[in-house]
């Protein structure tokens, strides 16, 4: 081990021993305290943005199961036999080439 290294450990050790003295233990314990409480609040708040989310997506998934209820039994009615509108896509042999 070198001197500087040696200095550097003794004289970190001896300014962790100052510190040590003028830390008072219920003030880091307060501190301590007051932080988990705001941890807990974010967490909090966290878990309502996550069920409201939730909540959100089975309110569009309901949305879009009864729209695409909506979208198949006019699709039904549409292509039904004997039914043609003039939507109504051509027959396979309407659209084939005819020579002239």
């Amino acid at each position: 081990m070198s001197v500087m290294k040696r200095v550097s450990l003794i004289f970190k050790s001896k300014a962790n021993k100052a510190l040590d003295r003028m830390e008072d233990p219920r003030e880091t314990l307060d501190y301590s305290y007051q932080r988990q409480l705001e941890m807990l609040t974010q967490v909090r708040r966290g878990v309502a943005d996550v069920a409201t989310s939730r909540k959100r997506l089975e309110l569009q998934m309901n949305t879009l199961q009864q729209q695409q209820t909506k979208l198949r039994a006019r699709r039904r009615r549409r292509w039904a036999p004997g039914v043609r509108t003039s939507r109504a896509r051509p027959s396979p042999a309407s659209r084939r080439c005819r020579p002239s």
